[in-house]
């Protein structure tokens, strides 16, 4: 029996590449799927002990919420710098950087534990946060470190962990892939496609496996009936886009900051200026009498299985706590906030409709506000399509967003993400903006 020839040799080495790409992605979605479960279910308690807060003591938030954002800030800027907002920004921005150590300012364990922390952290002073968005920032952050000796591929593995950390949040995974195409990349790739998919997979079946196959909302049958029926549509698709991109404009000017003594004064004292966001969202919950606090979650879950309004001017103060704590620095999502300011907007919408079943024009509102902030329609026809479980609603859903996009960009040019993305790169590396698509 003679030794290996040069090409046996090569061809071992290519396929065992092969097989240790495809394992890093598959274990690298496991450790996302449970990732996104553990925080889901921390951040249910945080939001249950603040409730059981203000029950109590109800002006309690006039104190622990504006403390608790000064605080949260101190902690980001001082130990878990880059952990700011969302997270999705940076995990764009990291698929664009070249550099190791510029990425890894981005996209690390690190950064992924400050993540967690301090997300639950802002749900437990009542912030209006998501834990959506942190969990995409997650997701890149444990697929760039187990990738991390491989730079060729680490463009592929953040979107995969970034895919992964949306299915897993939501247990939509058909939401989660076309989340990575539409909105981290910007492009199909076909030499991505099946790790990305194999990552998305094994995320879900961890969720699953943790937590039981549900929808997120719940399941809703829910249906336009006639004609007239139809003409939410656009008119949701109007109102939630302008919304939506009045939202991204306040959040990307306050990001890139004022060449005034106000906006130099919110520079050099960021925990101050945390404190004043925290005390007017405290206002904002005060004025609501608690609704808006924490994600939104339960407030939209249970109007849409009851089919009941929610509050006229739910919308109003959602849409106030939530850009509160999104320009106060401290880290917390805008997915779940966001659809709860679009229900509240549908719910508003809905009596000029007489007969009309208000879970849908809820439903419409909900995925209009969401194109609007965002930019990315078909993400948003189909993660609320796969949070409810109704496809009775898809072409609705669809129309609507699609108007809310053009609508959206009357008044904010580009998508929230991508214009925080920017100022990420540029700081991370100001000479390297070449974009990595590799894998």
């Amino acid at each position: 029996m003679g030794f290996p020839s040069n090409r046996q040799r090569r061809l071992f080495r290519i396929v065992s590449a092969r097989w240790q790409r495809r394992a890093i992605f598959l274990l690298g979605g496991i450790a996302v799927g449970a990732a996104a479960v553990a925080l889901a279910q921390l951040a249910d308690l945080a939001q249950v002990a603040f409730t059981a807060l203000v029950s109590h003591v109800r002006y309690a938030s006039l104190v622990l919420t504006p403390t608790g954002f000064a605080l949260s800030v101190f902690l980001t800027n001082r130990y878990f710098q880059n952990a700011q907002g969302s997270g999705i920004p940076q995990a764009i921005a990291a698929r664009h950087l070249t550099d190791q150590s510029a990425r890894e300012s981005l996209v690390s364990l690190r950064i992924a534990a400050g993540k967690i922390l301090l997300t639950l952290f802002g749900l437990l002073c009542g912030a209006s946060v998501g834990r959506e968005g942190p969990t995409v920032q997650i997701g890149a952050s444990i697929m760039f470190a187990l990738g991390r000796f491989s730079p060729r591929r680490q463009p592929g593995l953040i979107l995969a962990g970034a895919a992964a950390g949306v299915a897993a949040a939501f247990n939509t995974p058909l939401a989660g892939i076309v989340f990575g195409i539409e909105e981290m990349s910007r492009a199909f790739e076909t030499r991505t496609s099946s790790l990305i998919i194999g990552a998305v997979i094994a995320a879900g079946l961890t969720s699953l496996a943790l937590m039981g196959n549900y929808t997120y909302f719940g399941t809703s049958a829910t249906a336009l009936r006639n004609g007239a029926d139809w003409l939410a549509v656009p008119l949701c698709g109007v109102a939630g886009g302008l919304a939506g991109g009045l939202f991204s404009r306040i959040l990307i000017a306050m990001a890139r900051g004022f060449a005034n003594p106000v906006g130099r004064t919110i520079k050099r004292y960021p925990v101050g200026f945390a404190a004043i966001c925290g005390f007017a969202a405290a206002i904002c919950g005060i004025a609501s009498d608690g609704a808006i606090y924490g994600t939104g979650y339960q407030q939209v879950k249970s109007a849409l299985e009851a089919g009941a309004q929610l509050p006229a001017s739910f919308s109003f103060w959602k849409f106030l706590a939530t850009t509160f704590a999104s320009i106060s620095g401290m880290p917390g999502g805008i997915f779940a906030p966001s659809l709860a300011v679009g229900a509240g907007l549908g719910s508003n919408i809905a009596p000029l409709f007489h007969g009309a079943p208000l879970p849908a024009l809820m439903l419409l509102g909900m995925v209009s506000y969401f194109a609007g902030v965002v930019q990315a329609p078909i993400t948003a026809f189909v993660i609320v399509t796969e949070m409810t479980d109704n496809h009775a609603m898809v072409v609705p859903l669809m129309a609507a967003a699609l108007i809310a996009h053009a609508s959206s960009r009357l008044i904010c040019k580009e998508g929230v993400y991508h214009a925080l993305a920017k100022g990420f790169v540029e700081r991370a590396a100001p000479a390297n903006t070449t974009p990595a698509r590799h894998i």
